[in-house]
Formats: C-alpha cells, sequence, structure tokens
C-alpha cells in the first residue's frame, strides 16, 4: 500500500515511515525540505498522487495565536488534495483532551485540525496521544528559574514517541476509524512528581517548586489529559529513563 507521510522526517514522522515500511508499504516521507508545503499548497498534489492512505504529521511552527491559522491552511489544503487523488483514508496526530482545554491556543488549533478532517470527504482516523516522554525536557525548560523548576501538579500520562508512532502506523495500514483512537503511557504523574523524579534521575540539583498556574500546563484543570480507557502503550517512564542515560 501506498502511504504519504506528511511531516515524515520529523521525531514521529521518521519512525511511523520506517515502522510502514518495515511491513512492507511503500511510505514516502514528504516535508518542506522535500518540496512539499502545506501552507502554500506546492508539492502537496506531487506528494499525495497515488497515495491510498496520507498521515499527516506535520506541526505548527509555534503554539500561540498564530497556530490555528496554520492548521486550518494545511489541513484545508491537505483535505482538498486528497479528495482530488481519491486518497482513501486520512489520518491526523492529535492529542488526548484536546477539546477539554480551550484556555489553550494550541490545543484550540489542534481542536480545529480535527474539525477540518471530521467535516472533509476523505474517510478518516484521529490518533489522540497523550504527552510525549521526549518532550519533558521542554516542559521543565520552560518554567526554569536559576536552581527552581516550578511545575503544576497537572496529571499527565507520559508516552514514547516510538510507541506514538507504532500506533500511527498500526492505523493508517487499517482501515478508516472515522473517530478518534486514545493512546497513553502506562503511567500516571502529577506534573511536579514527574520533574522530580526525572531530575533525581540525572542527578539534577535543582529543585521543583508546585506551582499551580506554572507554564502552558498551569491552565489545564482536572485529569482531561489522561486516559485509564485509551490503548495504553508498554513503555514505562523510568525505563525510558533508563535507556536514554544508557
Amino acid at each position: 500500500m501506498k502511504i504519504a507521510v506528511i511531516g515524515g522526517t520529523g521525531l514521529i514522522g521518521s519512525q511511523v515511515v520506517a515502522r510502514l515500511k518495515d511491513a512492507g508499504h511503500d511510505a514516502v516521507p514528504h516535508a518542506l525540505s522535500t518540496g512539499t508545503d502545506v501552507i502554500s499548497g506546492e508539492g502537496v498534489d506531487e506528494a499525495l498522487a497515488g497515495a491510498e492512505v496520507v498521515v499527516n504529521l506535520t506541526n505548527s511552527p509555534t503554539f500561540d495565536d498564530a497556530s490555528p491559522a496554520f492548521f486550518r491552511t494545511s489541513m484545508d489544503n491537505l483535505v482538498a488534495a486528497a479528495a482530488r487523488n481519491g486518497v482513501g483514508h486520512f489520518v491526523v496526530l492529535s492529542i488526548v483532551g484536546v477539546d477539554q482545554v480551550p484556555e489553550l491556543d494550541y490545543y484550540r488549533a489542534k481542536t480545529l485540525q480535527e474539525d477540518v478532517l471530521k467535516a472533509g470527504p476523505v474517510p478518516y482516523s484521529i490518533v489522540r496521544a497523550t504527552q510525549f516522554m521526549e518532550f519533558v525536557d521542554a516542559i521543565l525548560s520552560w518554567t526554569a528559574d536559576g536552581d527552581t523548576v516550578r511545575l503544576p501538579a497537572t496529571p499527565i500520562q507520559p508516552i514514547a514517541a516510538a510507541d506514538v508512532a507504532a500506533a500511527v502506523a498500526d492505523v493508517a495500514a487499517g482501515a478508516p476509524i472515522g473517530g478518534v483512537l486514545d493512546v497513553a503511557g502506562p503511567e500516571v504523574f502529577a506534573l511536579d512528581e514527574l520533574g522530580r523524579l526525572t531530575l533525581a534521575h540525572r542527578s539534577d540539583p535543582r529543585t521543583v517548586v508546585t506551582d499551580p498556574d506554572a507554564g502552558m500546563f498551569g491552565a489545564v484543570r482536572g485529569d482531561v489529559l489522561t486516559d485509564l480507557g485509551a490503548r495504553l502503550a508498554p513503555t514505562r517512564y523510568g525505563d525510558w529513563l533508563d535507556r536514554k542515560a544508557a
């Protein structure tokens, strides 16, 4: 099966391409660097020509109020091209609880991305994942100040990028869901405790201070970013830290 992976050179995309190829599919990565511009539309029809499935893993360059325009334009271009080229299955990667945090510009933008896909003519699947383990360092850096890192106690359920890629590849190789598949890591942590665990594992002397309003996740209320009923991935956070340190 020929599968066009848009954003196929990134953290998730490159792994999705590799997994699909290992399974015997003709998976082709496309990105701005390969001549596919999802904003201008340049190269999009060429990328989708002959594809039976398109997987969209592109991301907004910012998390602010400019992100909705990125997802609106990119999805309008990709959905229209998919319809023109007879693509039979459109897959996007989204976020668990994305429609439950309207306070965040980026989450509203990702919800818009889902809505554009649902309203379009192409059969679709949406894979929603919890927060990537690979992003924990970035989350810590957002609120770091000298010897202190401020984090809220927001519950999160971290998942390894490799497990996300495996789920996306499985969905892409199957029939359209016509809905959402949630995937999540096997453990739930309060974000401040996850920060302490991460720093301790690295013998990092900084102190994590619990601050309910700190950083992007300070806007999240309740446990909307977790889902114990999701398809649970196998990788535990401590094991992932050990492998990263090895």
